[in-house]
């Protein structure tokens, strides 16, 4: 059977940041499932970089139903984290059911997978204290308000945690994420 990666996400997460890896943990032949604050067919969104504005802009994206809620979710039967970013780390990060699967994962040291606004999410359980790790460079201050050492790369692996800047950044990001997955927990 399959080892299970569980991905934590919400409405207005990052289209491309929750679906590719999705797939791409699939198409490595790892069985995957996203888990929300309920059940239900999540809304995503997109993020770009247009000329004219200071930051990125936001549109919708695709939706996607949750394969199950946040308070049924067993940690001990997951062998890897992914957590998209967008915008929904900014309200998830709240949720005390999502912050005990968090923990779980980092106290037993399984592999973790954060992208753009995801940190937030690690950082709210403490779990990037004396980490390094990058993220969307507008979060520097809050990474290292959260006790990390933030490094604007295209990636970043600090043990089992990886961690990347945005959805441009995905091919390094899974490259590494496969890296530390292939030899902690490989496909059987």
């Amino acid at each position: 059977m399959a080892a299970k990666i569980l991905i934590v996400t919400g409405d207005a997460a990052e289209s491309l940041e929750v679906l590719y890896p999705y797939q791409r943990l699939r198409e490595e032949g790892y069985e995957v499932h996203i888990a929300a604050p309920t059940r239900k067919t999540l809304r995503f969104v997109v993020h770009d970089f247009e000329p004219g504005f200071d930051t990125y802009t936001e549109k919708p994206g695709y939706t996607w139903p949750a394969d199950l809620a946040f308070a049924e979710v067993d940690p001990g039967q997951y062998a890897a984290l992914v957590i998209p970013g967008g915008r929904a780390p900014e309200y998830l990060r709240n949720d005390l059911e999502l912050r005990k699967i968090l923990k779980a994962f980092f106290d037993t040291d399984k592999p973790v997978a954060q992208i753009c606004h995801g940190p937030l999410l690690t950082a709210a359980i403490g779990g990037l204290s004396g980490r390094r790790v990058t993220a969307y460079p507008a979060l520097e201050l809050d990474m290292e308000a959260a006790g990390a050492v933030f490094q604007d790369a295209e990636t970043v692996v600090d043990g089992t945690l990886v961690s990347a800047r945005a959805w441009p950044d995905h091919s390094a990001w899974m490259r590494e994420f496969l890296t530390v997955l292939r030899s902690k927990v490989p496909v059987t």
